[in-house]
C-alpha cells in the first residue's frame, strides 16, 4: 500500500499530462491528415491561449474569461490559417513549412514584447485547482479531470468526423485533395474548420496544462508542442486515435521515469522512443502506408 501511495501520483500525472499532450497532438494530426502540413505554430497557439487566460482573468471573472480565452484562441487559429497558409495553398510544401515556422516565431516575439520576457503566473481556477485524495495520494482535481475530459472531447470529435457533413468533407479531403476539389467540396471551409477544432482543443489543453504547471513564458509552448508532435508521429501522423494513444504512452512513460528519479532523461526518452518507432515502423503505430500518384 505504501508503494502505491508513493507512486500513484506519478501514474496519475502521467495519464493527466498524456491527455493534455493528446489535445495538442490532435491539432497536428488533423492538419497533417488534410493538408500534409506540419503546423509548427500549433504549440505557440497553445502558449498564447495560456497568456490570454492570464490577462483575461486579471480583469474579469472566470465564467467570462474562460469562454473568452477559448473564443480568442479559435479566432487566432482561424486567422493563422487564412493569413499564413491559405495564400500558399498551391505553393511548394517547403514554402508552407517556412511560413509555419515564421508564424511560430512571430507569436513568440509578440508574447515576448507583451510580457517583457517574464514568466506570468497562471491563475488558480476554482474547483479545478483544488486538491483531492485518490487512493491515499494527494493531487489536484485537474489531474483526475483531464483524462475524462480528453476522452469526452475525443468521442465528440469522432462523432463529428463520422456523422456530419463537415466530417465527411474532412475525410474526403484527407483521402484525396484534388478529387474532393473536383467533386465540389468546399476545401477552404473544411480546412478552416480543421484549424478551428485544433485551436479549440489546444486552448482546452492549455487550461488543463497550466492549472498544473503555472508559469507561462513566451517559449513555454515549445516542449509540449514538440512532445505532442512526437505523439502524433508515434501514433501515426494523420490518425486521431493514434495521436491520442501515442500521447498517453509518452505522458505515462515520462512520469514513470520521473518516479525512478531519472527526471533528467525524461525528455531524452521521448525522442529516443520516437527514433525506435520510426526505425521499426516508419508510419507510426496506426499510420497507413501511402503511395505517391504518378
Amino acid at each position: 500500500m505504501q508503494w502505491i501511495s508513493n507512486n500513484l501520483p506519478y501514474l496519475l500525472a502521467g495519464i493527466s499530462v498524456g491527455g493534455q499532450y493528446a489535445l495538442i497532438a490532435i491539432g497536428y494530426s488533423m492538419v497533417y491528415g488534410i493538408l500534409r502540413l506540419i503546423n509548427f505554430a500549433h504549440g505557440d497557439i497553445f502558449m498564447v491561449a495560456g497568456l490570454m487566460m492570464v490577462y483575461a482573468s486579471a480583469s474579469m471573472p472566470f465564467y467570462a474569461s474562460i469562454p473568452l480565452t477559448l473564443a480568442l484562441t479559435v479566432a487566432l487559429g482561424f486567422a493563422v490559417e487564412r493569413i499564413a497558409y491559405k495564400p500558399l495553398r498551391t505553393a511548394p510544401r517547403m514554402s508552407v513549412m517556412i511560413s509555419a515556422i515564421g508564424v511560430s516565431y512571430l507569436l513568440q516575439n509578440i508574447a515576448l514584447y507583451v510580457t517583457g520576457g517574464l514568466s506570468k503566473e497562471y491563475p488558480a481556477i476554482p474547483w479545478l485547482s483544488d486538491s483531492v485524495v485518490v487512493l491515499g495520494a494527494t493531487t489536484k482535481r485537474v489531474t483526475v479531470i483531464t483524462p475524462v475530459l480528453t476522452i469526452v472531447l475525443i468521442v465528440l470529435l469522432v462523432l463529428l468526423i463520422n456523422h456530419t457533413k463537415v466530417g465527411m468533407g474532412m475525410r474526403a479531403v484527407s483521402k484525396d485533395f484534388e478529387t474532393s476539389l473536383l467533386m465540389g467540396i468546399q476545401i477552404d471551409s473544411v480546412i478552416s474548420v480543421t484549424f478551428i477544432i485544433g485551436s479549440f482543443l489546444a486552448a482546452v489543453g492549455s487550461l488543463l496544462f497550466f492549472s498544473n504547471y503555472t508559469g507561462v513564458t513566451p517559449t513555454v509552448g515549445a516542449i509540449p508542442g514538440i512532445k505532442a508532435f512526437i505523439a502524433a508521429v508515434f501514433g501515426g501522423i494523420g490518425s486521431v486515435p493514434g495521436a491520442v494513444i501515442g500521447a498517453f504512452i509518452i505522458g505515462i512513460c515520462e512520469n514513470i521515469i520521473k518516479a525512478l528519479h531519472l527526471t533528467t532523461f525524461s525528455d531524452a526518452f521521448t525522442f529516443a522512443l520516437l527514433i525506435v518507432i520510426l526505425i521499426f515502423k516508419p508510419t507510426g503505430l496506426f499510420g497507413e502506408k501511402t503511395t505517391d500518384k504518378v
